[in-house]
């Protein structure tokens, strides 16, 4: 039965909210195929695959760059050798594969790598929460486009800072994060105008899901590039492709459905409706005491960190793994670095509309979806991490577990990493920056701490590394269970939320 003109899904807000909420028929729901929000969530697909093609392409470029991951002049590989055996059938293989003439390469040790590989994400810290508050009041479709549109720029610099050394690299990397770090809150901005509450979780989980498989085609193509046409080729290639998204991005998006010009009658109406007083931006005062204080936001905070320590573990140190572990060559190693990557993506997106599916049909409340979806994404890639240090030298068994534990990590997409449009929509591109700034912090010390793990090139020192993030990851499964919540909370509401609550209350007790 849909609910009388004027309400939304977004209004209840009662501890009962999850269960009484009304919801819109289904036959009035206009078809989700071709609409303007699916050609939304598709471009922002495509703008976040970019996105971490950006991100990530360093992290198997820096195979090729250095053209050796041993810090030893001398060619002392004793150390290297002794880990594990190469693969059946690449014994012969050498990890100095031929490139074009003149591409350079460099000396750079494995804490120096750490570093560099670290660098992207001191840049992102800064500019999550600023993002996030910005594009919540005046709308994230300039955020979001201007912030690929900088980045592409910048990574198209990356050959000259490499070769103006090491710490230019490292501030370009930075400065390509302070640009990205505005793109996921004004994704988050621009869905708390669009997303139906019945459809939030497939949407965003299908937009966001870009970053798993733009890692899924960085990798692989970046070897193959870096093999064919030199690494330089692979920041000019990348860079430009960020540069043709942001023209199309500004073309066709805007920031509101009542101001798209390509979108039907019926589908706007049934967006501002379900959506309601909380699809309006949040003007300049925000409740940062109540949001300081809020127990469900904290949940989602450390939640986020815990699962962020394994991904970015593997995201920028994977390819080395492979390489000097493993010893598969750089195109070997591009594939099977993102195989994981593939499953992520395939998941996040069925996570979605499995999620979608059970609040629409009632089977559960928001909240308990959400913690299942969440103790399941990190929970599960906990227990394959573990079980990559148990499979020693087994190739196989060690690509299988590794794309296993990313696969069900899909999971969490449709949990704590949207969570914050639940607790409060109108505020979640300014949460999406708090909770993604300290989510970040992983991203700056897990490949430090990695690099230290692994100075000597050991099987020991990588099993430490695989150890940490299992732990870490289990731990953020058990906190989010026990604080987690999907209730929209009582600060989030708008003063027009408010006053139709408290009629409500006074009609129930006249009755």
């Amino acid at each position: 039965m849909p609910p009388p003109d004027g309400c939304s899904i977004n209004s209840a807000a009662s501890d009962e909210s999850e269960d009484t909420e009304p919801l819109i028929g289904s036959d009035e729901i206009p078809p989700l195929c071709c609409s303007a929000r699916f050609n939304l969530a598709f471009l922002m697909f495509l703008g976040f695959t970019v996105v971490y093609g950006l991100r990530v392409n360093l992290s198997v470029a820096m195979v090729a760059m250095v053209n050796s991951t041993d810090p030893d002049p001398d060619g002392n590989h004793s150390v290297i050798n002794a880990s594990c055996p190469p693969p059946s059938g690449h014994e012969n293989t050498s990890n100095n594969f031929q490139q074009p003439a003149g591409v350079p390469h460099y000396n750079w040790d494995s804490e120096t790598q750490g570093w560099l590989l670290g660098a992207f994400f001191f840049g992102y810290l800064c500019t999550q929460i600023p993002g996030g508050y910005l594009a919540g009041h005046y709308g994230g479709k300039f955020f979001l486009g201007l912030g690929v549109l900088c980045t592409a720029v910048l990574t198209l610099l990356t050959p000259l800072a490499a070769k103006w050394g090491s710490y230019w690299l490292f501030a370009l990397r930075a400065l390509e994060g302070f640009g990205e770090g505005v793109t996921y809150p004004a994704m988050m901005a621009i869905w708390a105008r669009w997303a139906p509450p019945l459809e939030r979780s497939r949407l965003i989980s299908m937009s966001g899901s870009g970053g798993s498989f733009g890692a899924f085609v960085a990798l692989p193509l970046t070897g193959y590039i870096c093999q064919m046409l030199g690494w330089p080729a692979v920041f000019y290639i990348c860079g430009g492709a960020g540069c043709l998204w942001a023209v199309f991005w500004f073309i066709f998006v805007s920031d509101d459905p009542r101001t798209h010009r390509r979108i039907s009658k019926e589908e706007r109406d049934y967006i501002t409706k379900t959506v309601g007083p909380q699809g309006t931006g949040h003007g300049w005062s925000l409740p940062l005491l109540h949001m300081a204080l809020s127990v469900q936001l904290w949940a989602i905070i450390v939640t986020q960190m815990c699962s962020n320590w394994a991904y970015y573990t593997l995201l920028t140190s994977l390819p080395t793994y492979m390489n000097v572990i493993l010893h598969f060559d750089l195109q070997s190693n591009g594939f099977l670095s993102s195989l994981p990557y593939l499953g992520s993506w395939l998941m996040a997106w069925l996570s979605g509309v499995m999620a979608d599916a059970l609040i629409e049909r009632r089977v559960f409340s928001v909240t308990v979806v959400r913690k299942i979806f969440t103790f399941v994404g990190l929970f599960l890639p906990s227990v394959f991490l573990v079980a990559v240090v148990y499979a020693g030298c087994d190739h196989i068994l060690i690509v299988t577990f590794l794309t296993l534990s990313l696969t069900t990590g899909g999971f969490s997409a449709a949990g704590v990493f949207i969570n914050q449009i639940d607790i409060a929509p109108r505020y979640a591109g300014f949460l999406l920056g708090i909770t993604n700034t300290f989510g970040t912090i992983p991203g700056v010390v897990a490949p430090i701490v990695t690099g230290y793990f692994t100075e000597d090139h050991t099987l020991a020192g990588w099993a430490k590394v695989f150890w940490v993030a299992a732990g870490i990851n289990a731990g953020g499964a058990v906190i989010y269970t026990l604080f987690g919540s999907g209730k929209l909370q009582q600060w989030a509401l708008t003063e027009e939320e408010r006053a139709e609550a408290e009629r409500n209350r006074n009609r129930s007790i006249s009755h």
